[in-house]
């Protein structure tokens, strides 16, 4: 999918106290930007920001940090927050290749809502429950490490069911319809409503590894 240019995204989103400028500076630190020591909770892809601004909202006892690559999907969560004055949020504008540089330890969940599927085989080390990834969130989780998803696609699903089992995580959760099954605690994202909408399967799985 093409993303549409905004112009002056970038310089907007950096304006914003909700961003967090230095990328790399807060490593292993984070519970002092949040001032308190609640648990942080990070999600991977904001898209618009309507999960983790409402995740925000309804948990003030927990720290939410969303990361984003796209200014001209970020700029769109900035504009929401920014209405909001919430104090246990802030965004990333980084690339998740980097995760493991941004934090050192201190995670307590991981959220993937509707990651780009990446479906060609040679781009499948892109994919963020691939064996790169989870590697990589070895290193951001400060106990126990318990990553949440939702998507669309069943075979990046499938794949990650997979994926998560042979990197050493138990399948806590499991949806093969989200919809069908049990909805408490849900809150959507943007594109989890306009799949449902178009009567789109929701698939939703819980992977947990001491």
């Amino acid at each position: 999918m093409r993303l549409k240019n905004i112009k002056g995204a970038k310089e907007r989103i950096s304006l914003s106290p909700y961003l967090i400028k230095d990328t790399f500076g807060f490593k292993g630190n984070y519970l002092k930007l949040f001032k308190n020591n609640n648990p942080i909770h990070l999600e991977i892809g904001v898209g618009k920001g309507d999960f983790l601004i409402k995740m925000a909202e309804q948990n003030p006892n927990i720290n939410f940090i969303g990361i984003e690559k796209y200014d001209s999907v970020l700029i769109r969560a900035i504009e929401k927050i920014d209405e909001k004055q919430l104090e246990n949020i802030y965004f990333i504008r980084e690339d998740a290749i980097l995760i493991d540089k941004i934090f050192d330890h201190e995670i307590d969940k991981l959220y993937l809502n509707f990651s780009d599927p990446w479906p060609k085989e040679r781009h499948a080390k892109r994919r963020l429950t691939s064996p790169v990834f989870l590697e990589k969130y070895d290193f951001i989780f400060k106990g126990k490490k318990v990553i949440q998803m939702k998507t669309d696609n069943r075979k990046l699903f499938e794949y990650s069911l997979i994926s998560a089992n042979e990197n050493g995580y138990k399948i806590s959760e499991i949806s093969l319809n989200l919809y069908a099954d049990d909805l408490s605690g849900n809150v959507a994202t943007e594109y989890e409503t306009k799949f449902v909408n178009a009567g789109e399967n929701i698939y939703r799985g819980v992977f947990i590894k001491d």
